[in-house]
């Protein structure tokens, strides 16, 4: 496959992996979820009549990790102009690609599975295993015929270390981190590296090793499968985004005595019209935005957006996550990337293992549109 998806030493480690089970663990940027795709796509061309089952989270986890990666690999150009995509071989509604050998690949969320019984498949990729429950998998596991991959960030123990590891001897287990992929960007990895002095966050995002991460600063928010019709829209939170940063947009409802947190935009290259065009396709309420952009709080208004800026001052990131931690919370299945920096929002730790009064600011885009929203 010889294209911008190179092959590196994270893939090379892959592909050396021989038991039943394939269990890849490690750091950000170490390419797990890459390499294993790459191995299935070469797997689906040379297998005939088999089936690939990849199965996440959820449908919008899989859209925004595995299917894009999946499309992105397949639709990469090699030196000679040619790549792997046949827009016809894809079905968007069942997310299935077929391959000419007749072997398929079907993207599946857990959540769509009920007890997970169903046809048998010949390989399966848990994707982020860790955010899929163990009966979930089990039966997943044991509907399969020949290889079962997965891969995760080893932020805490979870059912692969409980369950399995201790129980079976057809496990390879192998641990990548950020330095395994050759292939990845200077500028991630000196926005991985620039985060050492994070001592929970580098054990786990740098190093790979598991970790238990005492530092989240969220916990205990319900997942839900929507927002009751009953529910009561208050504002959306606005955080300013561009070309490095996604711009994001977090509706809050209430509801029951609580709060419903559901993500509406999280996408980079989003010019302020393009911002005005999103909230022109949602229901009115108050906005509530970064106070840092002036100017472009200014121009949503002149498009008759109803915009308020942020509160802020000392201490003021503080006192909005303690109120916000004080919310019984609930956040849609459907909110990826949100539910994404929830679980990896954390307090700073010194080297010294002291956690400090400061956030992390990695990816923390939606956790600062929720708390613009909630807090003014």
């Amino acid at each position: 496959m010889e294209n911008q998806f190179k092959y590196t030493t994270a893939t090379d480690k892959i592909c050396g992996l021989t038991k039943r089970i394939r269990a890849v663990s490690g750091g950000t940027g170490a390419s797990k979820t890459i390499s294993i795709l790459m191995w299935l796509i070469d797997y689906a061309q040379c297998r005939h009549n088999e089936i690939i089952t990849i199965v996440a989270e959820s449908v919008p986890h899989l859209q925004l990790g595995a299917i894009r990666d999946f499309k992105a690999i397949m639709q990469a150009v090699d030196v000679k102009g040619n790549n792997l995509w046949t827009q016809e071989k894809w079905n968007e509604s069942t997310h299935i690609y077929k391959f000419e050998t007749g072997t398929l690949i079907e993207f599946i969320s857990f959540d769509k599975f009920g007890k997970a019984h169903g046809p048998r498949r010949d390989i399966l990729f848990l994707n982020e295993a860790n955010n899929i429950p163990y009966n979930i998998a089990d039966q997943l596991i044991t509907r399969t015929r020949k290889v079962i991959w997965m891969d995760w960030n080893p932020s805490e123990e979870f059912w692969f270390y409980t369950e399995m590891k201790p129980n079976r001897v057809d496990i390879d287990h192998i641990v990548l981190t950020y330095l395994d992929n050759e292939a990845l960007d200077a500028a991630s990895r000196q926005e991985i590296e620039s985060h050492r002095n994070n001592k929970q966050w580098w054990q786990v995002y740098g190093l790979g090793q598991l970790g238990e991460i005492t530092s989240r600063i969220y916990t205990g928010w319900n997942i839900v499968d929507d927002i009751p019709k009953e529910a009561r829209l208050e504002r959306y939170g606005l955080d300013f985004g561009y070309s490095n940063d996604p711009s994001t947009i977090i509706s809050i409802s209430y509801y029951n005595n609580g709060w419903i947190l559901d993500e509406c935009l999280y996408r980079k290259g989003m010019s302020n019209k393009d911002i005005v065009d999103v909230f022109q396709t949602l229901p009115q309420a108050l906005i509530v935005a970064d106070s840092a952009e002036p100017k472009s709080i200014d121009e949503l208004r002149s498009y008759g957006l109803n915009v308020a800026a942020a509160q802020k001052g000392k201490d003021s990131v503080n006192q909005g996550i303690q109120l916000i931690i004080g919310q019984p919370i609930s956040i849609t299945r459907r909110s990826a990337n949100t539910l994404k920096e929830y679980r990896n929002y954390l307090w700073m730790i010194d080297k010294n293992g002291k956690m400090l009064n400061e956030p992390n600011n990695f990816q923390n885009h939606a956790m600062d549109a929720i708390r613009y929203a909630m807090s003014t």
